[in-house]
Order: structure tokens, then sequence, then C-alpha cells
């Protein structure tokens, strides 16, 4: 079909945070979805937990099997949690932050509704339409009911699901190969160096981190400048150092001195280190490998410069991020509301192991390998997801 369609609001062709109609003794089981359960790259919820109806009946969200979930919250909204429920039993029950949204069914396709929901120019609108202060602003129910939403016949709208959703397949089978070749990896580090949690092979403990290593925070936010010469410089900030990789989508510049530019300014093989999050986030890092032709780091990331031969950078990064590492920085953390965080002490001592440098060289050549593999994996979803893109903007346009 094509040219434009005609079009509905979405509060018209859908009920939108239905009240519970269910009755239901206290022992039944239902599913329970919190926020974690909604993957923002699935279009389709993980089956939930199972839980007793008295559990989940008073201070949660209800939703049926099929319905479309939307989070409210930031940053979950801006980051696509948003999802058709399919989950174990008929009622689910969840995060406070949901917006629930169920289509009628003789005028919307449910998948059809999602993928429109899911667009990133409806979440920019939704993000601009946020209520509330910094930190807990949501979107409210009233910009979902007022979205204008193309309405092609229900033959039409489901045709146009069925592509998206083949077309997304194919996303999530790259996604899926990646996550195996990460799986490759852990399991080399394990074969080469057992689990550094047991130590079974018996390398070297005695060592560490601070005696082989330079280990300095960054540039501050907000500081005060005096009037000093200045330039504009492009830096790190936490949202860019993940687990083992870098998302340089958005990369911001502040100014800095030239004093400032040559202190904090990264080289290859800096070890980048966040100094918190959620407790299960502590020891997120990642290697720079002259990403940018210039770049320094904000001083909510530690940078980890080795002075030292008998430790490679890449087999620091992947000690720090094992589950050896992870407790560790969760004994040591400072923990309030949720948030934990290290400081500069607790990193230097990090108690390293020393395997021999040249299985440490080894390890480097087999993630290497990987990683070119990856590359070509991560490339392949790029041109998916500019595809996919693609598609969504000319299906709601009725051109495809």
């Amino acid at each position: 079909m094509s040219g434009p369609f005609a079009s509905a609001k979405l509060g018209d062709v859908a009920e939108l945070n239905p009240k519970f109609a269910g009755q239901l003794e206290g022992e039944v089981s239902v599913s329970f979805m919190p926020m974690a359960a909604v993957i923002a790259e699935m279009t389709c919820s993980t089956p939930g937990e199972e839980r007793p109806y008295y559990e989940v009946s008073k201070g949660y969200t209800p939703f049926l099997d099929g319905d479309l979930l939307v989070a409210k919250i930031t940053p979950c909204f801006e980051n696509g949690k948003i999802t058709q429920a399919r989950i174990q039993y008929k009622f689910g029950f969840g995060s406070t932050e949901f917006h629930v949204v169920r289509p009628y069914r003789h005028l919307v396709d449910a998948r059809y509704l999602l993928h429109f929901l899911r667009q990133e120019k409806v979440r920019l609108e939704g993000e601009r339409k946020m209520t509330g202060s910094a930190g807990q602003r949501r979107v409210p129910v009233s910009f979902l009911a007022n979205l204008e939403i193309p309405l092609p016949p229900l033959a039409e709208q489901q045709r146009i699901a069925a592509i998206l959703d083949r077309a997304d397949e194919l996303r999530a089978k790259r996604r899926a190969a990646l996550a195996q070749l990460d799986t490759l990896t852990q399991s080399i580090f394990i074969d080469m160096f057992g689990d550094p949690t047991t130590n079974p092979n018996e390398w070297p403990n005695s060592t560490i981190l601070g005696e082989v290593a330079e280990i300095t925070s960054g540039v501050t936010k907000g500081r005060k400048l005096n009037g000093k010469e200045i330039r504009s410089i492009p830096y790190l900030a936490v949202v860019n150092v993940q687990d083992r990789r870098l998302d340089l989508s958005t990369i911001k510049t502040i100014d800095a001195t030239e004093e400032e530019i040559q202190r904090y300014r990264l080289i290859k093989d800096d070890l980048l280190l966040t100094e918190g999050g959620d407790p299960d986030k502590l020891g997120r890092g990642t290697l720079w490998n002259d990403e940018l032709p210039e770049c320094i780091h904000q001083n909510h990331i530690f940078r980890v410069r080795l002075r030292s031969d008998v430790l490679h950078p890449l087999f620091l990064n992947w000690l720090m991020s094992s589950h050896y590492g992870k407790r560790y920085f969760l004994r040591a953390a400072k923990q309030t509301t949720g948030i934990a965080t290290i400081n500069m002490t607790q990193l230097r001592n990090f108690p390293l192991l020393l395997p021999p440098i040249e299985i440490q060289q080894r390890f480097a050549a087999c993630v290497a390998a990987v990683g070119e593999l990856a590359c070509k994996h991560r490339a392949s979803l790029a041109e998916l997801n500019a595809l996919f893109a693609s598609l969504q903007h000319r299906a709601f346009r009725g051109e495809l």
C-alpha cells in the first residue's frame, strides 16, 4: 500500500493503564516484571518471575500477557524500554514505572503499534514532554493518549508489523552472535588462567595495582578557570565507558587549559574505570585505543596507566571485570541508596594476580583474533540498524 494513512489518537485505539479486572485467590501464581526484565533491544519481554498474587496485588502495575509496556521514567524511556509482555501467566504485575498500553484488537495490531512506539522520533518527543524534577522525570500518560498513530486497515498493519518483525529478528541474531563471541573470550580467559577467585594455578598474588601503575582521576566540570587560556577538547564521561568497550556514539567537549590537557590526555592502552554506579557495574572499564586523535577524561573516571612490564593491559582489564574483580570492588565500595562508589585508595590496593607475561600476551593475541570477527559482526549490525530505521520511517508513511 502506498500513500499517507489516516490517523487516530492512541487514546482512541488503545486502553491506557487499565485497572486490574481479575478475581484471583492469594496463592495463585502470576508473572512479575521488574524494570530490569525489560531489555531495550528486545521487542518482547523476558518471561518475568513467578510470584503468588498476594505478594504483588498492591503497589504494582497490573497488565495482561500481550499488553505493551512503556517505561515512563528517565532514563529508561529514552533508552528504549518499550516492549510487548510475553509472560508465563495470563496476569502480570510489574514496576510502577510502566505505562500499560492495551490495543483494541479490532482497531490496531499490537505489533504494529509496538514498532510505532519504539521509533526514535517518538522517544525524542516523549522526552521533551516529560514532567518532574531531574532524575525523577516521567512521560505523562497524556503524551501517549494524544499521540497520532497512522492507521491503515488492520490487514495492512499486520503486513507492516511482519516485515519489521523479520528485520528485527536479523538484528537480534547479530546481537546474539556478538554475545557468543564475548562468552568465547571469557572461556579462553578461564582456560588460560583458571578462575581468579580460587587461583588454582597459584599465580603470584602479593602485588597491588598501585605498585605497578599510575592511577589518576580526571578533569572536573564546572571548575573555575579564572581567565586562563583554554581550548575545547573531547572528553570521556561515564556513559562512554562500558564493560570492556567504549560507546563513542555521543562525545562531548570541555574547555581546558593546556596544562590540564597534558595532564589528562589519554594514550593507547590506558585502562579507564568508572568510579561508581549500580553495585553490579563496579569494575566496569575498558582500554583506550587512540579512537580519537586527542581526548581527556572526566573526574568520575579513573585512568590506570601501567608502569611495569609484568602486566599486560588487556589481561588487567579482564581481571578487573571478572567476578574476582567485581567481588573486591563490592567489598571495598561505599554504598548509599543503591549506588556504589570506589575511591583512589581502594583502586590502588586492588590485589593482582601475575601469570607469566608470555601467557598474558598469548591471551591478548586470542582476544585480538576474536575481536576482528566481532568487528565484522558490529559492522553488519550497524548496517542492519540503519536498514531497520529506514524501514520504520517508510512503514509509517505508507511507503512500504
